[in-house]
């Protein structure tokens, strides 16, 4: 038995789990979540209890694996639904800023041009200063994606320290070439 997979998953108060035709749909005071389940899975709610359990068809290595994978996403639909996820970007540099325009991020971070994201569907992108970007949303995979993407556009630089970094990150400064001694 998977030991993530046993766990029953907590339904809070306003929170609707329904499991049909190989699809689990979450749904909550934030949203609505859907999920395609493969691999003999199956979702039960007791709605007494407010738990919802993952059980699994077979015991195959792969069924093994999908029973603790759905039940981290079930989990991972209820809290979007009921708290929602937020990453937090900052940016470091001289001169370096983001805006939100309309549907799209644009971040000046040291190239010739600025570099423009489209903003998706369900995210909630805001800039409470110019050096911070704040990205929000009911999909953990989502909001995880697009703050990935954004910090992908200039990963912090470990010699000057400049870059875009989610909040707390620690980047390792390195020491750069020295000048003066040859070996010789």
């Amino acid at each position: 038995m998977s030991r993530l997979g046993k766990k029953p998953v907590a339904v809070p108060d306003g929170v609707e789990i329904a499991f049909a035709d190989d699809v689990m749909r979450v749904k909550g005071p934030k949203g609505e979540l859907t999920q395609d389940v493969k691999g003999g899975i199956t979702v039960e709610v007791d709605a007494e209890k407010k738990e919802a359990w993952v059980h699994r068809g077979a015991d195959t290595r792969q069924a093994r694996a999908f029973h603790g994978l759905y039940r981290a996403l079930l989990s991972n639909m209820v809290e979007g639904v009921t708290k929602g996820y937020t990453k937090e970007l900052d940016i470091v540099g001289t001169g370096y800023r983001a805006s939100v325009e309309g549907g799209v991020l644009v971040m000046q971070v040291g190239f010739s041009h600025p570099v423009r994201m489209e903003i998706p569907e369900g995210l909630l992108v805001q800039c409470p200063s110019q050096t911070q970007v704040t990205v929000s949303g009911i999909d953990k995979q989502k909001v995880g994606n697009f703050a990935a993407e954004a910090r992908a556009s200039h990963p912090p630089d470990p010699y000057h320290q400049k870059g875009i970094r989610f909040r707390g990150e620690y980047v390792r400064k390195l020491t750069g070439k020295t000048f003066g001694s040859t070996a010789g």
